[in-house]
């Protein structure tokens, strides 16, 4: 989970409070000296946890909160909104030109991910319509060159490289105008880095800069160096003049020192996250969302975002109408199986889900992917007929799939016992919405 460490401090903190009936400052300022305590272990900038706290309990200690019917409610929501601030407060887009191609510049350390967030920048811009071109400016990396071309390719956009010439800022040119002649809308210019900053790597960047004009210069960072990111950040900016910022390798980055000092440092905002390996994993970055992700309280709007580009609205109508009709097949299992493995890790979605984080027990259960890979391929050692009607697979025709998928007789039973018990609740709740629509019966989780 992103910012593993960081949430459930913060969580449990908080916890203790939304239990009190009633508050006082001196349990507002214990809260707060372990609100203090997380966010620094968390590798969160000393001057951003000191404004932070110092605003939460300003907050925190009015009448209207102490004296309210539900005080520690009213500072779960501070420390929300607080957060979401000191994150951005709204979600910062990308700067495009009215008048194309609108020119992005990647720029950063040696090893942070540039080449390849510039194939997931440009996946990104290309699902919105856009038309991008990647330009090869790294001619010191070994293979850099390639492997842009190489993520070019994967995403769908076109590649520009000038092989055998060494001159970044005339590549960065070069590319530019055959963009401009071509018609391409999104020019996106993958610089070179050093291992550290050095003054041949600002200059020639400068160069670039000022050769094809960008109107987006954006930062890529590795999101676990924690505070060091802000201090590149800061470096960045005062010599080139960044946009803003994409953190990377933030599904493995359990403090959050990063994502929370930036902004509030440089004052440049966060515009992406990088959340896994695939180009698809990398999302606009929200501070709302981000900050009720932290406390436990999910992120509603990106699962709903992560489904609908997941599921096919025809396909999702369809299988609704199967689960209906008590006709859903080991087929139709299968492909729904497939298109949640789009969406991310099970655990990452199961954490967007309102309080989940916060139920008992959820953090030592072991949501292992492999298991989906494990279930995918005893159905596909099925026959048509079998995985149409399971209630043919014998004892013999069990282990023929055990054998078939690698996988041992004991497996493949528990997967066929799932599935009937699937079977019965899907219907069971469907059979339940009808009466409620007849108004024959009343739901039976209020709560939910």
């Amino acid at each position: 989970m992103i910012f593993e460490g960081l949430a459930e401090k913060l969580q449990n903190t908080l916890k203790n409070l939304k239990g009190k009936g009633k508050l006082t400052e001196k349990d507002v300022e214990a809260a707060m000296r372990e609100v203090k305590l997380a966010l620094l272990e968390a590798d969160v900038h000393y001057k951003v946890v000191k404004d932070f706290v110092k605003k939460v309990k300003e907050r925190s200690i009015g009448a209207e909160v102490l004296e309210s019917l539900t005080p520690g409610q009213q500072v779960i929501k501070i420390v929300n909104e607080e957060l979401s601030e000191l994150m951005g407060g709204v979600q910062s887009k990308l700067n495009l030109s009215s008048k194309p191609p609108t020119v992005i510049m990647l720029v950063g350390l040696q090893g942070a991910g540039k080449t390849t967030t510039a194939g997931k920048l440009a996946l990104n811009l290309k699902k919105q319509g856009k038309q991008p071109m990647l330009i090869a400016c790294d001619i010191y990396r070994p293979a850099a060159i390639k492997q842009l071309e190489v993520v070019s390719e994967k995403a769908g956009a076109v590649f520009f490289s000038d092989e055998g010439n060494k001159d970044a800022v005339d590549i960065a040119k070069k590319g530019l105008e055959k963009a401009k002649t071509l018609g391409y809308d999104i020019v996106i210019v993958d610089t070179a880095g050093r291992l550290h900053i050095d003054e041949n790597l600002m200059e020639e960047l400068s160069s670039i800069k000022k050769n094809v004009k960008p109107h987006e210069i954006l930062l890529v960072v590795d999101s676990m160096t924690g505070q060091d990111a802000v201090n590149i950040a800061q470096s960045f900016d005062d010599t080139l003049g960044i946009d803003g910022v994409i953190l990377t390798k933030l599904d493995g980055d359990t403090r959050g020192g990063a994502a929370l000092s930036i902004k509030a440092v440089t004052q440049k905002p966060i515009k992406f996250a990088a959340i896994g390996e695939k180009l698809e994993d990398l999302e606009p970055f929200y501070p709302d969302r981000m900050a009720s992700r932290i406390l436990g309280m999910g992120d509603v709007l990106s699962l709903i975002e992560k489904a609908q580009g997941a599921f096919d609205e025809k396909s999702a109508k369809a299988m609704q109408d199967k689960i209906k009709s008590s006709d859903f097949t080991f087929d139709d299992f299968l492909e729904q199986m497939q298109q949640v493995k789009k969406m991310g890790p099970l655990k990452d979605l199961i954490q967007m889900i309102p309080g989940v984080s916060q139920m008992k027990g959820i953090k030592d259960i072991d949501i292992d992917d492999k298991e989906l890979v494990r279930v995918e391929a005893i159905i596909q050692s099925m026959t048509k007929q079998e995985r149409q009607n399971p209630s043919i697979i014998n004892a013999s025709r069990r282990k023929r799939i055990a054998k078939g998928s690698g996988n041992e007789v004991s497996q493949v039973n528990r997967l066929l016992k799932q599935f009937e018990e699937s079977k019965k609740m899907m219907k069971q709740f469907t059979q339940m919405n009808k009466s409620m629509k007849k108004g024959k019966m009343k739901f039976p989780f209020p709560g939910l």
